[in-house]
């Protein structure tokens, strides 16, 4: 089977769960398509969140590898359609606060995701759950991690498939959190798996 690398991220900032860490383990070892789903977590630290990524590609050597992040404050799915050469934002959890750093001083302004963003936005309206397509994945960890596996497959295996979902806030942290938009587990879940499916059959063959 083929496989993709699907990563979630652990807790950060003021935010006590992560609903992609819970994702991301519930889809381990799960098949979509033709595909076998491998999860790993990656840590918030701007030193580490990247080579940890790159190094899960070269052991796992996925023919997609899809991270996900929380986008707390949005209240859609959003593929994202673009990642940028910078790293910048609050402090990581290792207190690390980059400003207006280059991601990779050498590397290109920007890589577009080579996911089916499109398809997978239409696939979770037609399935009731609210989507778009997202026109920035941030300065944060989330634009950074995407950056590096699209910079990799741009690079070093051009076969490879790569981009970044990011998802809402779950019940839980949003109950925890107190001032932020939700979606239920379930939904968030599932829109998850459409993405993936929706990947997996334009990716046949």
């Amino acid at each position: 089977m083929k496989t993709i690398l699907l990563t979630g991220f652990e807790p950060f900032l003021d935010y006590p769960v992560n609903p992609t860490m819970r994702i991301a383990e519930e889809l381990d070892g799960t098949s979509i398509g033709d595909y076998q789903v491998c999860t790993r977590i990656l840590p918030v630290d701007f030193g580490k969140a990247s080579a940890r990524l790159i190094g899960l590609i070269r052991e796992v050597e996925p023919d997609v590898t899809v991270s996900l992040g929380l986008a707390a404050g949005r209240f859609k799915i959003t593929p994202e359609r673009i990642a940028i050469n910078v790293k910048d934002g609050a402090a990581d959890n290792e207190g690390h606060r980059p400003v207006d750093d280059p991601i990779d001083e050498e590397a290109p302004d920007a890589y577009f995701s080579t996911l089916p963003v499109r398809g997978m936005v239409d696939a979770l309206l037609e399935a009731g759950l609210p989507a778009e397509i997202s026109n920035t994945a941030g300065t944060y960890l989330c634009n950074n991690v995407m950056y590096a596996g699209l910079h990799y497959a741009k690079t070093e295996n051009p076969e490879m498939k790569s981009g970044f979902i990011h998802i809402p806030a779950s019940h839980d942290l949003a109950i925890r959190h107190g001032k932020i938009p939700s979606w239920s587990h379930e939904d968030l879940l599932g829109g998850v798996r459409i993405c993936l499916e929706t990947i997996a059959g334009e990716s046949k063959g």
